[in-house]
C-alpha cells in the first residue's frame, strides 16, 4: 500500500532535481551529504535553523518550503535526522503547503513568483521540465493527487515531534539561542569546526579545560565584573561616571559607552543569561566531541537551565537578557535589533520555545543534575578556592580538575608568601597553622555580644581616651552580633592557603588536609552559603583592611547570585577538625597577660622554623641573656616566683620608708662619675622620690608576669618549652595574676609601673611611654577592636561579666567561663 505523505513528497522533490522514487529518503548517503553541502547546510545546527526559518508563518516562502522538504529528505538519508524524526518534518511542511495552496497548480505558480523574484533566469535550470514531470505525475494515475494528500493530512491531523520531546531531552531547547537542537544523540555532524573554534575563541583543548570553563560560567563569567560596575555607577554622580570611562582601558571603552548607555536610560542591569545560555552551549559542544557523556553534558546543560528559571519568568525576558549581555562583550548596543534577532525563536509557530519556560524542565532532573555539578565541586580546595577568589575572581577558572600552574604565578604566589608572610618553603606545611586564629574570632564574638548590650568598657582609662574614630568603630560591632566572626579571619586564612598552593613548595595532601578543615569549620559555624556572606559582608563592612578596598560589593553579590561557587560546595557537616590548634579560654587569658608588651597573640605558639628561631634566639639572647632551654625554663621560673618585683622590694621600697636616706644615695651618685649599672641605678631612685607613675603604691607582679609569659612564648616557638610546659607556666602565670589582681586595670597599671620604673636610660624614653600608654588604653577599651583581647576577657579570678554570643564560635574553657 502506497504511503500517501512519502509519495507525495518524492513527488515534490522532482522539483529538487530528484530522480522520483517512491521513499524520499532512499537517497544513497554520499550523494546526500554532496547535496547538503553544495546547499550550505554543513551541519545539523544550519539545518535547524533553515526548517525553523521555512516555517516562519509570518513569512510563507513556497521556495523555502520546497527547500526544506530537500533538506529534511536529504538529512534523513544521510542519517542526521531519524527515519521519525524526518517524517514529522516532512507532514509538517506538507501542512503547511497545503494551508496556503488549493491545488498543484497554485503551488506550481507559487514556486515561479518565488523564483522569478529572486532573480531565476527562466528556463536555464530544468525548473520547467520539473513542474511539468511532476504535473504528469500527478495526473497520470501513477503518484498522489493533492486532494489526496490533503484528505491524508486532515484524517492524521496531530501534532509533529517537530523538536526531541523526551523529559530528559527538552533542556536542549534553551541551547536553539544559538541553533535549534534536532536529535539529541550530538556528535561531529552537529558543529562543524566546533573543536578548532574552541581553540581559537576559548583556548579550550580538551574535557579539563572544558569542564573548568563550564563551572567558571555557572559561577561567575562575565557577568560578575559587568554587575559590580553597575551597580557603582548606579551610585555615582555625572562626574564619577564619566571618570571611569575615561580610565577604562581603550579596548574597553566600548563597553563602558555601552553600560553607561544601560545605567543612563534606566535599562534593565541584568544580563546573566549571557554566562548561563553560553554554558547550555558549551555542554552541547563537549557533547558533540566526546569530551562530556550524554549524561554529563546533560546534567551540564540542566544546571543552567536552573539558574535560568530562578532568574527568569519567561522566553522574551531570557533573550533580552542575553542580548544586554551581548552588547557589553561586543562593545556596541544591539538592543534595536533584539526583535529582529528573536524573532524566530519567540514567535515562529514550531519554535522549540513554544512550551513555557517555566515549564521546560521537571524537578527531579534538576536535582539530579544538582548532584553532579556539586559532585565536580566536592574537593575541599574548592572552598578555598571561593574565598580567595572574592579578592582574586580569576581564581574561579580553577574549578574542577586543578590546571597546571605557570612558573610565573608559582613565582608570585611565593612572593606572597614570603613578603606578606615571612613564610618559607623550608618551614613546611605546618607554619600555616599560624595564621588560624580562633581566639580572635572569640574576642570578636564577645566585642560584638557586649557592644549589643551596651556592656562595653568605658573609653575613659587611666591612660587617658581612646581616638574618636577607634571607638566608633568599637561600638558598630553591634550589628554584627548575629554573625559568628569566624569568617573573618578564616577568608584571610584561605587567601594564604591558596597562595600556599599554587608556590607548590608544599606536600599536596597536607595542604588538602588543611582545606578539609576550613571546610568542617566554617560548616560548623555557617549553615549555608547566604549565613556565611552575610556575616562575611558585616565583618568586613565593620573592619575593612587598611589601604585596601572594601570587599563587600563583592561578597554580597556572591551571596546573591544563584550561580555563585559558595552556593555549590559541600555544605556537609563532617567530623570537627580546625587547620591550627585552638586554645582553652584560660590559655587565651593567661597569654593576653602579656598586653602591649607584644602585639596581641590570637593562637597557641607553635615550634618555628630555624629562621624564625634564629631571630628569636638573638632577641631572648639581646634582651635577657639567656642562651639554652634550661636557662630559659629556669629565667621564666625566676620571673614568675620573685622576678623584677623582689629587686624593687629589696633594693628601692625601703627608700620609701626613709627620704632622707633616698636623698642622700641620689646625692652620693649625683656627685661621682657613674657607670651604665649605676646611672641606672640612679634613675630608679629619682622614680621612687618621686613615686614616678605609682611605683610605690602599686604591684609591680604585672611586669614580671607579662615577660614570663612573653619568654614562654618565644620558648614554644623555639621548641626550648615542650606543649606541656608551655601549659605550666600558663597556668602558674593565670593564678599568679588571680591572687595579686582583681582585674585588668589594676593588672595595666601594674604592667605600665613596672615598665616605666624598669625602663634603663633612653632618649626615647617618653616616647616609648606615651606609646605603652596609649596601647594600654587600646586594650583595656578594645578600641580598636583588634588592639588586645582585655576588654572581652574576665580576668583570672574575676566575676564573669561579659554576655554570651549567639552563637558556638567561642573557645574552650569551663562552663563558668563560657557563660
Amino acid at each position: 500500500m502506497v504511503d500517501p505523505l512519502n509519495a507525495w513528497w518524492a513527488q515534490q522533490l522532482v522539483l529538487c532535481g530528484w530522480a522520483f522514487a517512491p521513499d524520499p529518503l532512499a537517497l544513497e548517503p554520499e550523494e546526500a551529504r554532496t547535496r547538503l553541502a553544495n546547499l550550505d547546510v554543513v551541519d545539523r545546527g544550519e539545518l535547524g535553523w533553515r526548517l525553523l526559518e521555512a516555517l516562519d508563518s509570518a513569512h510563507p516562502d513556497p521556495a523555502r518550503l520546497l527547500a526544506a522538504l530537500d533538506v529534511v529528505a536529504l538529512a534523513g538519508a544521510v542519517g542526521w535526522l531519524s527515519e521519525s524524526r524526518a517524517r514529522q518534518w516532512g507532514q509538517r511542511l506538507a501542512e503547511e503547503i497545503h494551508a496556503h495552496h488549493a491545488s498543484l497548480d497554485d503551488w506550481l505558480a507559487a514556486l515561479r513568483r518565488a523564483r522569478n523574484d529572486e532573480g531565476w533566469v527562466r528556463g536555464d535550470d530544468g525548473f520547467a521540465e520539473a513542474c511539468e514531470a511532476l504535473a504528469t505525475l500527478e495526473h497520470d494515475g501513477e503518484g498522489v493527487t493533492w486532494e489526496m494528500l490533503r484528505d491524508w493530512l486532515l484524517a492524521n491531523r496531530r501534532t509533529p515531534a517537530l523538536w526531541p520531546e523526551e523529559a530528559e531531552a527538552r533542556v536542549w531547547r534553551l541551547r536553539a539561542a544559538f541553533s535549534p537542537v534536532l536529535e539529541t544523540s550530538a556528535g561531529a555532524l552537529d558543529w562543524q569546526g566546533l573543536e578548532t573554534w574552541l581553540a581559537e575563541s576559548w583556548q579550550v583543548t580538551g574535557r579539563d579545560e572544558l569542564i573548568r570553563l563550564l563551572l567558571w560560567l555557572g559561577a561567575q563569567g562575565d557577568r560578575q565584573g559587568w554587575d559590580l560596575d553597575a551597580n557603582r555607577l548606579l551610585e555615582a554622580d555625572a562626574e564619577a561616571r564619566r571618570r571611569w570611562h575615561a580610565g577604562l582601558a581603550p579596548r574597553d571603552r566600548d563597553f563602558g559607552r555601552v553600560l553607561l548607555g544601560f545605567v543612563e536610560r534606566g535599562e534593565p542591569l541584568e544580563w546573566a543569561a549571557w554566562d548561563w545560555l553560553r554554558l547550555i552551549d558549551l555542554a552541547w559542544a563537549g557533547a558533540c566531541l566526546g569530551w562530556l557523556a550524554d549524561d554529563e553534558a546533560r546534567d551540564v546543560a540542566l544546571h543552567g537551565a536552573d539558574l535560568i528559571l530562578r532568574r527568569y519568568s519567561d522566553w522574551p525576558a531570557l533573550a533580552r537578557a542575553y542580548q544586554r549581555g551581548r552588547s557589553l562583550f561586543e562593545g556596541q548596543d544591539l538592543l534595536g535589533d533584539f526583535e529582529a534577532d528573536w524573532r524566530l525563536l519567540l514567535h515562529a509557530p514550531v519554535s522549540p520555545w513554544k512550551p513555557a519556560l517555566q515549564e521546560l524542565i521537571d524537578a527531579e532532573q534538576i536535582e539530579a543534575s544538582r548532584k553532579r555539578i556539586r559532585e565536580w565541586r566536592r574537593e575541599p580546595r574548592h572552598w578555598v578556592l571561593a574565598l580567595a577568589a572574592v579578592r582574586e575572581p580569576e581564581l574561579a577558572l580553577r574549578q574542577g580538575v586543578a590546571p597546571s600552574l605557570p612558573l610565573a604565578r608559582c613565582e608570585d604566589a611565593r612572593g606572597h608568601l614570603t613578603e606578606t608572610l615571612d613564610l618559607h618553603a623550608d618551614e613546611g606545611v605546618e607554619a600555616l597553622a599560624r595564621y588560624w586564629l580562633p581566639a580572635q574570632a572569640h574576642h570578636l564574638n564577645q566585642l560584638a555580644a557586649d557592644a549589643a548590650h551596651g556592656a562595653l568598657p568605658p573609653s575613659r582609662t587611666p591612660f587617658g581616651e581612646v581616638a574618636g574614630d577607634d571607638l566608633t568603630g568599637r561600638d558598630a560591632l553591634g550589628r554584627a552580633s548575629r554573625h559568628a566572626a569566624t569568617i573573618h579571619m578564616a577568608e584571610k586564612f584561605a587567601f594564604h592557603l591558596q597562595m600556599a598552593m599554587d608556590s607548590e613548595w608544599f606536600e599536596a595532601p597536607r595542604l588538602a588536609e588543611l582545606a578539609a578543615a576550613l571546610q568542617g569549620s566554617l560548616c560548623r559555624f555557617y549553615p549555608d552559603a547566604r549565613r556565611l556572606l552575610s556575616a562575611w559582608a558585616q565583618w568586613e563592612a565593620l573592619l575593612p583592611e587598611p589601604e585596601q578596598p572594601s570587599l563587600v560589593a563583592e561578597i554580597l553579590w556572591h551571596r546573591d547570585d544563584p550561580g555563585s561557587l559558595f552556593h555549590w560546595l559541600d555544605w556537609r557537616s563532617g567530623e570537627w577538625r580546625e587547620p591550627g590548634p585552638r586554645p582553652g579560654l584560660s590559655q587565651f587569658t593567661a597569654m593576653a597577660l602579656v598586653g602591649p608588651l607584644n602585639s596581641a597573640i590570637w593562637s597557641l605558639p607553635q615550634p618555628e622554623s630555624e629562621r624564625e628561631c634564629a631571630s628569636i634566639r638573638e632577641w631572648v639572647d639581646g634582651h635577657y641573656a639567656v642562651q639554652g632551654p634550661e636557662g630559659l625554663a629556669e629565667f621564666i621560673d625566676y620571673l614568675l616566683e620573685v622576678g623584677d618585683r623582689q629587686e624593687y622590694q629589696i633594693n628601692y621600697a625601703p627608700y620609701t620608708l626613709n627620704p632622707a636616706r633616698l636623698a642622700s644615695e641620689i646625692a652620693t651618685l649625683e656627685s661621682d662619675e657613674c657607670g651604665e649599672e649605676e646611672r641606672n641605678h640612679l634613675l630608679r631612685l629619682k622614680r621612687v622620690r618621686a613615686n614616678e607613675d605609682g611605683c610605690n603604691d602599686l604591684d609591680l607582679t604585672a611586669w614580671d608576669l607579662a615577660q614570663a609569659v612573653d619568654l614562654a612564648i618565644a620558648g614554644r616557638q623555639l621548641d626550648w618549652l615542650s606543649e606541656e610546659a608551655f601549659f605550666a607556666r600558663l597556668r602558674r602565670a593565670h593564678a599568679l595574676a588571680a591572687s595579686h589582681y582583681g582585674g585588668w586595670e589594676e593588672y595595666a597599671r601594674g604592667l605600665y609601673a613596672g615598665f616605666s620604673f624598669f625602663m634603663g636610660e633612653t632618649p626615647e624614653r617618653e616616647a616609648f611611654l606615651g606609646g605603652f600608654r596609649q596601647a594600654l588604653a587600646s586594650w583595656l577599651a578594645a578600641a580598636p577592636p583588634l588592639a588586645g583581647p582585655w576588654a572581652t576577657l574576665d580576668f583570672p579570678g574575676a566575676r564573669p561579666r561579659h554576655w554570651a554570643p549567639m552563637h558556638v564560635d567561642t573557645l574552650p574553657g569551663d562552663e563558668r567561663l563560657l557563660h
